[in-house]
Order: structure tokens, then C-alpha cells, then sequence
């Protein structure tokens, strides 16, 4: 549980109608399995000890007395089990009224018993027949608890509560029943606003077209709207099938996203929840509730559970910015474009430019700010003749990408204009006394600053706007020249990591139409990201920024791991491993971690000048409303927990 992850599954047993002896053995059978999986807590179907679907029985005493010793036998044999249970059964409070409940228990003992709060009586399901509704039928004393004895305990019996863990501070545990979550106003949004990161629910749902995808989204939803862990436990084999079939439709999710799930399943479902990651996104969302009820807390009454370190089983994404389906990665990068363009026209627009002015190097970024800034002219209904691209070849430039700038310009309609500043900056060096054979910060740094002079003159001579086309990974890892690259008129590129550039510009390449066009695209995603101000080698780049800085594939995941949800450089080392697993090591993923906090702190004051630029997703470094932070922090906390790592 080191880092927040605890380890949780949704189980399904098969079990036989009626026969509670029988269930209780196949519920302890999955424990067992499931505790030596390293898994805390997990959640069983609804009424699992007697089968959902026993119908009139459930009147019979007998039936609802062995559930009953059923349990009991459970507690008896799981002792030794650290793992927290909910598991679904018929309960009977001292006014005979009959509750569809969930037990819960930990180590042998029973911690408390839940009552579901909206029992079905339409359709297929006919639950008040049997099952009081324990809003509906309140105890004289408190409208919102009874007491019931139940394995030798008396409990106080609720609909709506949640058990705070003290040895993992984040999580807290709450439970609804399977139509508690169809509800207009679902238990797990109170228990949420109260505090609790994980909800589990025990659920008899049957099966029919098009409810699996319906039940998905629900689960799905309601983690996102919670801003919770959500575990949904489902009926399956052993149900009877005489009207309907219950196929143990497993879900875990986290805040909107499925980490894992089963369908005509039976078994355990297990993956991690990252309680510290739900915390901490309550706590950026100042809309979520700041109070809940109060009175919903309960502590664990005997032991804690006990804190290990969680195997990860739940996928890490290599690439956080992307989702894994190429049908949505497509739809991602045409939403990008859209968003950048439509940003861009309006400053167009409001300003009056007459032209679009754009240093195009023939590299990704100034490939990707070319084709924004066409889109934008198109949605303005101007000629792309007014994007007005300017490749200012100088000491590192080469043919290559000198010749892909040109056949771009020229395939998207640009107007293009070629002009060399080796002389400019010769001079320039002339009159600072730089010397030519000093390949030094002053030599690059020259040449960046000289060609973001022209561009700017160039857009007063035209009356235009320069386009900036630095991209976060850049800012994030301060890569560009203070009042060089780092400034422009308008940065489009501003929020789009370095990887999500990759894969935009690749799109644009599959889908443009232009056979000419798309070959020099993946003629630029092929050539090695430089900026080449060092001279070039036998005609090739010298310089590559990868060399330099590491791979920009690992700086894009710690940048949203660290950004996005804040998490410790501990736990991104992890994270990182457990994604780049036979890609790179430990030592290399540690090496370039440090290389990012070090940069990240230190570049911070030229994020601090950073221009205007559209923001198009959750993780940006605006200083004027993404990431306010002084130009003078250090990194020293950071560095250190990395240290001996």
C-alpha cells in the first residue's frame, strides 16, 4: 500500500440457491486466494450467501438463520486474513422486518452491516416482496440506524456509512447495493462528500442487450463523479436462469477510467486503487465538498490493515497524454488542431494581423505550428498565402530539413521566404568578440535570439503576428533560448507535449490527402528532434536533443505524473518502471528524473515571460492560470527523496 495503491477485487463465487454452507466455502475459497494475491479489500455479490434469486424462500426462517451460521463459519475461518469483505445477505432486525444487507468484515470479526436503501419492485425485480427499505421503515430511536444481533454482535444496522483505515490515512470505505447506484441520488455521492475514496458495490444484475455497456457507464460516471475508487461486484453461475441470467459483470474503476473488468466471469477481478491520486484531485477541485457527514466515520474497531507494498497489476500507460485506441487518438489530434486553430484565429482576428508570420525550420514543433496556423487561416476564410513562413538557415542547418521546410511551405499554399543569418550572426559575434570556433551557450543561443529578431521584424514590416511554436515538453524542461524560441506573439504549440507533437503531425500526414505532402510529414517525424545551432557533420545533424536532455518519451510521463497529480519522485520512479519495463532500466529512468526536476526548477523564470498560447489539455504551464510558481524555488526536497533510490 506504499505510494497509496491498495490492492482490491470484485469477487464472484459460483454458488447453489439456498444452500448458505455451500457459499460460505466458495466465498472463504476466494478469500483465501484473493489475500494471498496481496489484495485489502474486496467486495462480493449481492445476498451471496443465499443466491440473489431464491424468491419466496427468503420468508422461510430457516433460510435466513443458516446465512446466519454461514457467516459465522466465515469469520471462524478467515482470522487470519488481512483482507476487508463486504459480502451480501438477508439480515432480520428485532421487528422482523428483513433487510437485503452487506455484512462487513475483517480479521474473523464483523465490523458492521449495511442495509441497501432503494429496494426495486418494478420489472424483473421484486425485492419488496421481501426486503424492507430501511429509509421506509425506520427504528423508533433514530430514524437512520436499528440495532440487530447478528453472529453473537449487536450491530447498529445503517444505509448509509463508511470506515476510516488509520494505517492508510486516504483510504475510507463505503458501500451501496446494486440499485442503490440506478438511483436519482446514488448513497456513494454522500459517503464521497463524507470523505470516502472507495466505494464497493454488491450487485445482482442481470444480463440483457445493451445493459453491460449502460451498467459500464455507470460505474464509470459515478468514480469520476465521485472522484473515487469504485469496485462493482456482480451475480453470476448459480443464479437461477428460470426468467433471467446473471453473468458476473466485474468492474473496478478509478475517477472515471476502468482499470479492470469481467464479464460471464466467474473468480476474482483484482487491480490497484490509487487512494493518494483520489486525495489529492479532491483537494485540487475546490467544487467537491470540503464537509460531508460527519457522523458516517467509523474506525476500524480492532486492527488497522496492515501496510505493505502493492504489486501492480493495472496498466500504466507509456504515453499519459494519449488514450490507447487509435480511433481516439485520431479524434484527439483532430480535436487538438481544432482547438489551437480556433485560439489562433481569434488572436488573428482581434489583432488585425495581416499575416501569420512562422520561423519554419523544418523540424516537428514549426511543422505542427504550420499546420495550425492553415487551419486557422481556412476557418477565417483568408488565402494560406498569409502565412507567411520564414526558414532562416544559419551554422547547423542542413539540407534536409532546409529542403522539408520548403516542400511544406509550398504544399500548404504558404507564402515562403529563405534568409541566411550565418552573416548577421557572424557579425554579431564580431562586435561581442565571440569566437567562431567557441561552440559554446553563447554560440547557439546567438542564433536563436537572431532569428526570433527577424521574425519579429518581419511581422511589423507586414503587419502581422508571430506564431510561436515551442512546445511544453520544451517549457517544462526550460530547452529554448530566453527571448529566443521561448518568445513569440502567439505559442500554439504551448500545451502539447513533445510526443502528442509526434502523433499530431502523424495524423496530419494520414489523413491530408496530399501524397507530396504526407511524404515530407513522415520525412520530419523521422528526422532526429535538433535544434541545430551546432554545425552539422559530413551534412548531417549534430546535435540531438534526446543526447542531450534523455528521451522525450520519459520526460512526457513525468511530466504528467508530476504535474497532473502531484505525485512524490518516488512513486513516478515506480510508475515510470512499471511502464518503460524492458525499455529502459532503473539507473536510466533515474538519471533523466533528476535531469527533469533540476531543469524544472531551475527554467522556471522563463515559463514566468511565457506568451499566450490555447491550452488544450488537463497538464499546461501557463503562469497566468495553470503553474504559478517562483522563478527562484529550488529542488532540493525532490532530489533528495530520489537519493539512494
Amino acid at each position: 500500500m506504499h505510494d497509496g495503491f491498495i490492492k482490491v477485487a470484485a469477487a464472484t463465487p459460483k454458488i447453489r440457491l439456498a444452500d448458505p454452507a455451500y457459499n460460505a466455502q466458495q466465498i472463504v475459497k476466494l478469500m483465501k486466494e484473493a489475500a494471498g494475491l496481496g489484495v485489502k479489500v474486496m467486495v462480493f455479490p449481492e445476498l451471496c450467501l443465499t443466491g440473489y434469486s431464491c424468491g419466496d424462500l427468503f420468508l422461510q426462517p430457516t433460510l435466513i438463520k443458516g446465512a446466519e451460521e454461514a457467516l459465522g463459519t466465515i469469520l471462524k475461518r478467515t482470522k487470519k486474513l488481512d483482507v476487508v469483505a463486504a459480502i451480501g445477505l438477508p439480515v432480520e432486525d428485532t421487528n422482523h422486518k428483513l433487510y437485503n444487507c452487506a455484512a462487513i468484515i475483517h480479521k474473523g470479526k464483523l465490523v458492521d452491516v449495511v442495509s441497501k436503501t432503494y429496494t426495486p419492485n418494478y420489472g424483473e425485480f421484486y425485492e419488496r416482496r421481501w426486503f424492507s427499505s430501511f429509509e421506509a421503515t425506520p427504528c423508533p430511536e433514530d430514524k437512520d440506524c436499528c440495532n440487530i444481533p447478528l453472529c453473537g454482535k449487536d450491530i447498529t444496522m445503517a444505509n448509509q456509512r463508511m470506515w476510516r483505515c488509520d494505517s492508510v490515512p486516504n483510504l475510507m470505505i463505503g458501500v451501496e447495493i446494486c440499485e442503490d447506484l440506478w438511483g436519482v441520488e446514488p448513497p456513494s455521492g454522500k459517503l464521497a462528500s463524507a470523505g470516502a475514496t472507495l466505494i464497493l458495490n454488491l450487485s445482482a444484475s442481470n444480463e440483457v442487450i445493451g445493459k453491460a455497456a449502460y451498467r459500464r457507464e455507470l460505474v464509470k460516471s459515478q468514480s469520476a463523479r465521485c472522484i473515487c475508487g469504485y469496485v462493482y461486484a456482480d451475480a453470476g453461475e448459480g443464479e437461477s436462469t428460470a426468467d433471467l441470467v446473471f453473468a458476473g459483470h466485474n468492474l473496478i474503476a478509478e475517477n472515471g477510467t476502468i482499470l479492470a473488468e469481467n464479464r460471464f466471469h466467474t473468480g476474482l477481478t483484482i487491480s490497484e486503487i490509487d487512494v493518494d491520486k483520489l486525495a489529492y484531485e479532491r483537494k485540487r477541485i475546490n467544487t467537491f465538498p470540503a464537509y460531508g457527514d460527519s457522523s458516517l466515520w467509523q474506525t476500524y474497531m480492532d486492527e488497522d490493515i496492515a501496510v505493505t507494498c502493492t504489486d501492480l497489476t493495472r496498466t500504466v500507460a507509456k504515453n499519459p497524454f494519449l488514450p490507447d485506441d487509435p480511433a481516439e487518438q485520431n479524434a484527439r489530434c483532430e480535436e487538438i488542431l481544432t482547438i489551437a486553430a480556433l485560439g489562433l484565429k481569434q488572436r488573428l482576428s482581434h489583432a488585425g494581423a495581416k499575416t501569420a508570420v512562422l520561423g519554419l525550420s523544418g523540424g516537428l514543433d514549426s511543422t505542427l505550428a504550420a499546420l495550425i496556423c492553415a487551419r486557422a487561416l481556412d476557418l477565417l476564410g483568408r488565402p494560406r498565402t498569409d502565412l507567411l513562413c520564414v526558414t532562416m538557415p544559419c551554422f547547423g542547418t542542413t539540407e534536409r530539413t532546409k529542403g522539408n521546410a520548403e516542400i511544406l511551405a509550398e504544399r500548404l499554399g504558404a507564402t515562403l521566404r529563405t534568409i541566411d543569418i550565418g552573416k548577421a550572426v557572424t557579425q554579431h559575434f564580431a562586435d561581442i568578440g565571440q569566437d567562431m570556433s567557441n561552440h559554446d551557450v553563447t554560440f547557439e543561443n546567438a542564433q536563436a535570439r537572431e532569428r526570433t529578431q527577424v521574425l519579429m521584424d518581419i511581422a511589423n514590416q507586414t503587419g502581422g503576428l508571430v506564431v510561436g511554436t515551442g512546445d511544453l515538453s520544451e517549457l517544462a524542461l526550460g530547452w529554448c533560448t530566453y527571448n529566443g524560441d521561448q518568445m513569440s506573439m502567439y505559442a500554439v504549440n504551448a500545451s502539447i507535449p513533445k510526443t502528442l507533437v509526434r502523433r499530431v503531425v502523424a495524423y496530419g500526414a494520414d489523413t491530408t490527402g496530399d501524397e507530396a505532402l504526407a511524404a515530407t510529414l513522415r520525412d520530419i517525424l523521422a528526422t532526429p528532434v535538433s535544434p541545430e545551432l551546432l554545425p552539422a557533420k559530413d551534412g548531417e545533424i549534430a546535435q540531438k536533443t534526446e543526447d542531450l536532455v534523455g528521451p522525450y518519451e520519459l520526460h512526457d510521463f513525468f511530466l504528467y505524473h508530476i504535474l497532473r497529480w502531484a505525485e512524490p519522485p518516488r512513486k513516478v520512479l515506480r510508475l515510470a518502471e512499471r511502464a518503460f519495463a524492458g525499455e529502459y532500466d532503473r539507473a536510466t529512468i533515474l538519471k533523466w528524473l533528476k535531469t527533469f526536476y533540476r531543469r524544472f526548477f531551475t527554467q522556471q523564470f522563463k515559463r514566468n515571460a511565457a506568451p499566450d498560447g490555447p491550452k488544450v489539455g488537463s497538464v499546461a504551464l501557463s503562469p497566468r492560470g495553470d503553474w504559478r510558481m517562483p522563478s527562484d524555488a529550488v529542488a532540493n526536497l525532490w532530489l533528495k527523496e530520489l537519493e539512494g533510490l
